[in-house]
């Protein structure tokens, strides 16, 4: 056949063998071009997607909640970062989001709950008890759920729960970065970076943990006289020594934090700050080192502008070990730790029935 097409292709140059090459070439040339453009681009999205990066805006345009929920399934099982790494600053994309939320209600405090995405039980605890006190005297209180992806093998089943349940409540912050223990400072620093944007007209927030019981009456009682600028409060730890035991949770080699000793931060159990505050702290996460426990994390910013932390003004009030139920003395705290969720249920339940608490 080729020695026919080169005896041809002597004899008259428009030969039907040199057609059919051209054509060959013409097709080959053409399914290069579109593995090259189409296909990687495809698979460029969905692992941005599913790891957290930020995407340029005309693909991010043409993301759905069914690409994302196919970017999460489709994804490699969630493994821990390198020891004590954490991935910010850095350009996080919300998945769920209620930008409005503080526009429409006009909040005195809104509450920033961190939380997994998989513990539905303790939202809707939160929902039922300190969660659904919206007014107290003529000020309104917001709450809002933070949530990134779920990392378990049922994630995709998981994320199609949490589109389902944002649409019933309205209240749930979700970005795209890996949920785990290793990620709180990121879903903080998120926290954040949503405050400065879609919060600015609210004077005071609270990240509050959702295991705790909080009084949001006295909450809102310490914060009527609370300062409105720079403002952090909660249970300050001072000179809380660096743990160099890698069999501890919060572990930190000198070779991540080499001083002896954390300048001050308020324990994450939960801590109030007037809403000058966010914009601030994420420009000072641009030039402290992070490290994975968001409490320490944020006193190292709060250290780098000069900003003292206060305490607040009763030293009961904030309390990291769970405080024996006494209607009298749930009446006059702020947060505690509990137990249980059904001892939040129940501690609630009894503060809310008349009659003198002490």
């Amino acid at each position: 056949m080729e020695e026919d097409c080169k005896k041809q292709s002597k004899g008259q140059s428009n030969s039907p063998c040199r057609s059919l090459r051209s054509y060959v070439i013409l097709t080959v040339f053409l399914v290069l071009l579109l593995c090259y453009y189409i296909i990687p681009n495809e698979k460029s999205t969905s692992w941005a997607i599913a790891v957290g990066l930020s995407l340029p805006e005309k693909l991010a345009a043409q993301t759905t909640n069914a690409s994302l929920n196919r970017a999460v399934t489709s994804a490699e099982r969630w493994k821990p970062p390198e020891p004590y790494y954490v991935a910010y600053p850095y350009k996080y994309n919300l998945v769920l989001n209620e930008p409005e939320k503080c526009q429409k209600e006009n909040p005195f405090v809104i509450l920033m709950v961190p939380v997994a995405p998989s513990n539905t039980a303790a939202r809707d605890t939160v929902r039922s008890t300190w969660g659904s006190e919206r007014l107290v005297g003529k000020k309104t209180v917001s709450i809002l759920f933070l949530l990134a992806l779920p990392t378990s093998e049922d994630r995709e089943t998981l994320q199609q729960n949490l589109l389902q349940e944002s649409e019933k409540y309205h209240d749930l912050i979700q970005s795209d970065f890996w949920d785990s223990y290793y990620n709180l400072t990121i879903k903080t620093m998120v926290m954040l970076e949503w405050l400065s944007v879609y919060c600015q007209n609210a004077p005071f927030a609270m990240k509050v943990d959702a295991d705790m019981f909080l009084n949001v009456k006295n909450l809102v009682d310490m914060l009527r006289s609370a300062p409105k600028q720079n403002y952090m409060t909660g249970l300050v730890a001072r000179n809380a020594m660096v743990l160099r035991d890698p069999r501890s949770k919060w572990y930190l080699p000198k070779t991540v934090y080499s001083p002896p000793l954390y300048p001050p931060y308020a324990l994450g159990l939960g801590y109030v700050f007037t809403l000058d505050l966010p914009e601030k702290l994420i420009e000072a996460a641009q030039h402290v080192k992070p490290v994975y426990i968001e409490d320490v994390y944020i006193g190292l910013c709060m250290k780098h502008l000069g900003l003292p932390l206060t305490n607040p003004p009763n030293g009961g009030l904030f309390n990291v070990f769970p405080v024996q139920y006494n209607r009298c003395r749930y009446s006059k705290l702020i947060a505690t730790t509990t137990h249980s969720m059904r001892d939040q249920v129940e501690f609630w339940k009894d503060l809310q029935r008349p009659g003198p608490y002490c």
